[in-house]
């Protein structure tokens, strides 16, 4: 795919609407808005900034948007894959090197008034249960802490890039969805205002990109996508010169569990041999709880499942069979 076309020429439309977000109160060091498609040290940057520079990324929706606040199912029969999800970038840092690692803050996130959920064919954790597509439309706005799933369901927001990396050393092109030693599509969630990431520098001036952004995502993404939601991203970019770095780490500024704990969760587990079948029980369960308890289809359950609960790994020790839990909190139901 080639590299570094404005986002005017992609989509034809703003990212986000001048009411979307509050004024800027500062001035980033570059905006970038140019987008590509996959993971390359090829791609000729679109802006260079020094070591201690605030950059602001304006994201379009990871469909860059194929998709719409008014798009139903049927839409999705038409959207080119080949441009999910685009990625804004690269940005030169002077001076950065191999073995340097790229220490990137996330200052400041502001989202639009929509995005949007969907389940795909032949992709999520149980795409032989769910064959058919599906798409949900969200409705926020700037000071949103929540958006309606449905009557007496409400989901936290909580934003932040599902993609962020640098260009591998690997000669490329590599595809924008798994992730590597580089970053790419990391998918975690609490990559959120406050925390900050380092990644492992593979070309000279690092070529840092971003994209993909989610309104909100439990761990695991178990449908295969979050809110995907069109936003502004403002990331500050320093060097840590020979770190030795030799895969991402992170850091969060405080607790990373959601402020909606206190209500509780219901979780259901899943314990095998097999890490992923256990997963694929553990969501399988939620799912089977939430239709007979919610009264919810099962696609819906399912969509939920991605954008607010949590799978996690609770036990490894105790050979031949581990346990995966998932954790669906009670207080998104009002």
């Amino acid at each position: 795919m080639p590299g570094g076309r404005d986002r005017d020429e992609v989509a034809g439309t703003p990212v986000i609407p001048p009411e979307a977000h509050e004024p800027n109160t500062y001035e980033p060091e570059a905006r970038v808005s140019s987008a590509h498609y996959d993971w390359s040290r090829d791609h000729a940057p679109c802006a260079a900034v020094s070591p201690g520079s605030s950059v602001e990324f304006a994201l379009a929706d990871p469909s860059d948007g194929q998709i719409g606040p008014e798009s139903n199912r049927a839409d999705l029969d038409h959207v080119d894959w080949e441009r999910v999800p685009p990625l804004f970038g690269p940005v030169q840092v002077d001076g950065a090197m191999p073995g340097d690692a790229l220490r990137v803050t996330v200052e400041r996130i502001d989202l639009g008034f929509w995005g949007w959920t969907a389940v795909l064919p032949d992709f999520g954790l149980l795409a032989d249960d769910f064959p058919e597509p599906a798409l949900r439309i969200w409705r926020f706005d700037a000071e949103a802490t929540h958006s309606e799933f449905g009557p007496g369901i409400r989901v936290p927001l909580k934003p932040f890039p599902g993609e962020i990396g640098v260009a591998p050393a690997a000669p490329g092109p590599l595809p924008a969805l798994p992730p590597g030693r580089f970053g790419g599509n990391l998918d975690t969630r609490d990559l959120s205002v406050g925390s900050v990431l380092l990644l492992p520098v593979e070309v000279p001036g690092a070529l840092f990109s971003c994209g993909d952004g989610h309104a909100a995502q439990g761990d695991g993404e178990v449908c295969g996508t979050a809110i995907e939601a069109p936003m502004m991203v403002r990331l500050h970019l320093e060097l840590v010169k020979d770190a030795g770095l030799r895969w991402p780490r992170f850091s969060t500024p405080g607790p990373v569990t959601r402020h909606i704990d206190a209500s509780g969760y219901d979780v259901t587990l899943g314990i095998g041999p097999d890490l992923m079948e256990a997963a694929r029980t553990a969501v399988r369960e939620a799912i089977a709880s939430l239709t007979a308890t919610r009264g919810l289809r099962p696609v819906e359950a399912y969509m939920l499942c991605s954008v607010c609960g949590d799978l996690r790994i609770t036990e490894v020790v105790d050979d031949p069979n581990w346990v995966v839990a998932f954790y669906v909190p009670r207080s998104v139901f009002v």
